[in-house]
């Protein structure tokens, strides 16, 4: 069976070349072509789109930014659609947001953002509907890419 991937914000500014946020391009080519190959299943919370989404119109120029804007409406528009490796996560329901913001005081005092909060969630919601597959987070930030459970 094949592994659960939860793609952080750090992996896809990288794939998506976003000026500035894309240092490690080629070991996050290199390591989609390896998880696609070997089967695993991609998963894109809303958090990583709306963090990339929010990185591109920050970083690079006017033009770079387009550019770059436009890929990742593509790439995006094509995971909605299931037609690349990428599946986005469902909405989160209103108690489930509430509950995160409970904790997220704690979790802001060790740097752990909102977004991180919640692709952190979501590894632990996959964690309980995958017991037999390992689920883990693809990330380049270090307090995420620990995040890795075998069956």
């Amino acid at each position: 069976m094949s592994d659960i991937c939860i793609v952080d914000t750090s992996v896809l500014c990288n794939l998506l070349r976003v000026p500035n946020r894309d240092q490690q391009y080629a070991k996050a080519l290199s390591e989609l072509d390896l998880y696609i190959d070997q089967g695993h299943s991609l998963l894109l919370p809303l958090a990583t789109i709306y963090e990339t989404g929010n990185h591109i119109a920050q970083n690079g120029n006017g033009q770079q930014r387009r550019k770059t804007a436009e890929r990742f409406v593509d790439q995006v528009r094509q995971a909605v659609r299931g037609e690349n490796p990428f599946r986005p996560t469902q909405t989160h329901q209103v108690e489930e947001v509430l509950e995160w913001l409970q904790m997220f005081p704690d979790r802001a005092m060790h740097g752990v953002g909102l977004a991180d909060l919640t692709i952190i969630q979501i590894f632990h919601q996959q964690c309980q509907l995958n017991r037999v597959r390992q689920v883990f987070i693809w990330s380049y930030d270090q307090h995420l890419s620990g995040y890795n459970r075998s069956p």
